[in-house]
């Protein structure tokens, strides 16, 4: 086995076509690392920088899953985290943070930093599949 891991068998594919996950983060490198695995499990993938960015993604599109960072540069990802609960859209949070307790009552999900593409790919299809 290669040092990246074995391929994964975490498919979800609506009947009428993929799933899509916004991946709301601040740094490039994560958003990358997410958008590569979710697209090999079968997932479309949006990227959003900042907190204005992912907003301007959810006007446009429907989103089946967020992962977002609850640090994203100076801002906080909370306000967020609310608005995409009023409206139900299933949410994990990321978070490198010690304080996960406290995420645990609000968002669908806590995926700590730093996680694994097994981690990454069933908090996914747990939420995907509500």
């Amino acid at each position: 086995m290669s040092s990246y891991g074995q391929l994964h068998s975490c498919l979800v594919v609506a009947v009428e076509g993929k799933r899509v996950v916004l991946v709301v983060d601040d740094e490039p490198a994560i958003r990358l690392l997410c958008r590569v695995n979710l697209e090999l499990a079968g997932y479309e993938v949006l990227e959003a920088a900042t907190l204005d960015q992912a907003r301007a993604r959810l006007d446009d599109r429907s989103v089946d899953v967020v992962l977002l960072d609850m640090h994203v540069g100076r801002e906080r990802g909370d306000t967020l985290l609310r608005e995409l609960k009023e409206v139900g859209t299933p949410v994990a949070a990321v978070t490198g943070s010690t304080d996960i307790a406290s995420l645990r009552g609000v968002a669908d999900a806590v995926l700590p930093k730093p996680f694994t593409i097994d981690d990454l790919e069933a908090t996914v299809a747990r939420l995907a599949a509500r």
